[in-house]
């Protein structure tokens, strides 16, 4: 259905290695302005087949060009290089991916390690084309499978993006080559049009995987290797059965009515029997947290890993729009800093959502009235590079871009590795068109943490997300709650305290004295500096997040290199400083309590 010679020039029929195949150029296919950079081989580097990849898979020119990210690891951190190809829906479809080194610098494993999404879904982590070839010049590919749901046709995404959780040297990703095989729908006679309306979705559903371990027991996406197209057919065919009987269905509209967005098909429905017995029917021992409308317990789902499983109050008009606004969220949006959904469940008007398991917990577990151990300086500026990534991401990664609008220490989730998540999308708002500069919308969020021109103007904007993460900053510094009434009234506002020292210099004195000694004079002025402009006043005195990350960036460089300390620094810091003076918020935080006692709660929603 589709083959590209990725980052070089079509190749004819005449061209290919045996099978005359026509290989088309990808650069129509690629989504967005970042295209990345396209490349040959190095002179001094030969391609050679090896046994597993034979002459007839691809021909050499294929594997002779590719496309990466780019040179610049800061910028392929915040974009995924993305293929957008129509297809049919109700059709299985095999995905080969061709892969080859074939420059000098990339000669070992892991300088150079990716993900591979396939529909938003994890297809692979740490991808590193040396491990899976066995050295420069040698080819590789990898299949995938997957189902196209809906009806007519509809658009496959495949993006890559760098994976850093191994720290390779190099931050990229590349293709060389990429096929697209359909392979059987409904009527498997009948590969040539479109499928009727499915009556059923297979639980091989098409577009999300939550992680690597999870892939086998959700039937998703199947990594598979090469064969023959006879035998591939057989054994899809099997799969899918072997999956419908193993697992229940996975479709979005039961009799109830809660749901009939199509994004809904991208993850999987589970019964409410399925969650009884994953949670020991709500057993109180495994609630792993609490908020204003849900709570939050551990759980096993079909004797697999570990899930995180979210129960909203039935009564709740506020969690039954949270339900479907984090189902439509984390349907059409992935990135390694954003929690993954893993499914849902609306059996009896249950409103119940499915994630991935965070071991670590929140981030505000970690910094105050807590029994776990402090967490170092650069592992707090790690957290907040993360979560700068992730809210980066959301206002810019898409096409309208996506406003959190409830940013805060206890929605940063922190994996196995304290990799940072950002989570609770329930109040999330997207942008009505791409040149509106603001969204007029009542106001939500958690008291601590608003932006004061959306509490006064009900002007939602990126700027609002702006605002809550400079709040978030100083409590990670200070490590302390960003409101407290026990304290003297020129305290009980962190933000306000934070500036008040700032503004005459006394700020270190507040930091948590855990991290006080460990923070090079360089990158706490940095970061204070970043801080104070996130909580500006005006929205138009903020920074973007793309600045914000930046900065972050710069001060952890600052806090490695020791060398800087005391002498000026040659790093470019973006957008920080300001002949303004520092402001105060405009509103008190009597005014804010006053006003939202009825609607918030100090805990969290």
């Amino acid at each position: 259905m589709y083959r590209f010679n990725v980052g070089g020039q079509a190749i004819s029929p005449k061209d290919d290695s045996g099978f005359y195949r026509l290989w088309a150029d990808d650069s129509p296919y690629i989504f967005g302005a970042s295209s990345g950079v396209t490349y040959s081989k190095d002179n001094n580097v030969t391609i050679r087949y090896t046994p597993v990849v034979p002459k007839y898979i691809a021909p050499l020119d294929v594997y002779g060009t590719a496309r990466s990210m780019g040179p610049t690891a800061q910028v392929n951190l915040n974009y995924n290089l993305t293929w957008i190809l129509p297809v049919d829906a109700g059709f299985i479809y095999l995905l080969r991916f061709h892969f080859c080194e074939i420059q000098s610098p990339i000669t070992k494993e892991n300088q150079r390690t990716f993900y591979i999404y396939i529909n938003n879904q994890t297809a692979q982590r740490a991808t590193d084309v040396i491990s899976l070839s066995g050295g420069l010049g040698r080819t590789s590919y990898r299949d995938y499978v997957i189902m196209a749901s809906g009806s007519g046709q509809v658009d496959m995404w495949i993006a890559l993006h760098p994976d850093i959780t191994t720290k390779p040297r190099y931050v990229d990703a590349i293709l060389n080559g990429l096929e697209v095989f359909k392979l059987q729908g409904h009527e498997p006679n009948n590969l040539a049009g479109l499928n009727p309306p499915l009556q059923q979705k297979p639980d091989v559903e098409p577009k999300r995987v939550p992680g690597g371990a999870r892939k086998s027991k959700s039937g998703l996406l199947v990594a598979i290797g090469g064969g023959f197209a006879l035998m591939l057919i057989a054994l899809f065919s099997m799969c899918v059965i072997f999956r419908r009987k193993k697992v229940g269905k996975s479709c979005c509209k039961t009799n109830n009515g809660h749901l009939n967005h199509p994004a809904c098909d991208l993850v999987r429905q589970f019964s409410f029997s399925q969650i009884q017995i994953a949670t020991n029917d709500f057993d109180e021992e495994l609630i792993i947290g609490r908020g204003g409308f849900s709570n939050v317990y551990s759980g096993e789902i079909d004797g697999g890993p570990k899930v995180a499983i979210k129960r909203l109050n039935q009564e709740s008009q506020q969690g039954s729009h949270e339900f479907q606004a984090e189902i439509e969220m984390l349907c059409n949006f992935r990135h390694g800093h954003l929690v993954s959904l893993i499914g849902y469940c609306q059996d009896s008007n249950e409103m119940i959502l499915v994630y991935e398991y965070m071991v670590h917990g929140t981030l505000r577990e970690h910094l105050y009235s807590t029994r776990n151990s402090p967490l170092s300086w650069r592992r707090r500026l790690e957290i907040c590079i993360g979560v700068a990534r992730g809210l980066h991401y959301l206002h810019t990664g898409t096409e309208k871009g996506i406003i959190h609008r409830d940013v805060k220490t206890s929605n940063i989730l922190l994996d196995e590795r304290f990799m940072a998540k950002v989570s609770d999308f329930g109040l999330s708002k997207a942008f009505p068109a791409i040149d509106n500069t603001h969204v007029s919308t009542a106001v939500k969020g958690t008291f601590g943490y608003f932006d004061p021109e959306y509490f006064l103007l009900r002007r939602l904007t990126k700027k609002s997300d702006v605002y809550s993460f400079g709040v978030m900053l100083f409590e990670i510094m200070c490590a302390r709650p960003v409101i407290n009434t026990d304290l003297a009234d020129e305290q009980v506002s962190l933000r306000d305290w934070a500036l008040y020292c700032q503004e005459r210099g006394v700020l270190e004195e507040i930091v948590d004295p855990c991290v006080k000694d460990e923070i090079t004079p360089e990158c706490f002025r940095i970061f204070a500096e970043l801080a104070e402009k996130c909580v500006a006043d005006r929205s138009i005195d903020r920074p973007t997040m793309d600045d914000v990350l930046q900065n972050l960036e710069v001060a952890l460089r600052l806090q490695d290199n020791n060398n800087c300390v005391g002498r000026p620094s040659s790093l470019q810091i973006i957008g920080m400083h300001s002949d303004k003076p520092s402001t105060h918020s405009i509103i008190s935080v009597a005014a804010q309590g006053e006003i939202f006692s009825d609607i918030m709660h100090l805990e969290g929603r």
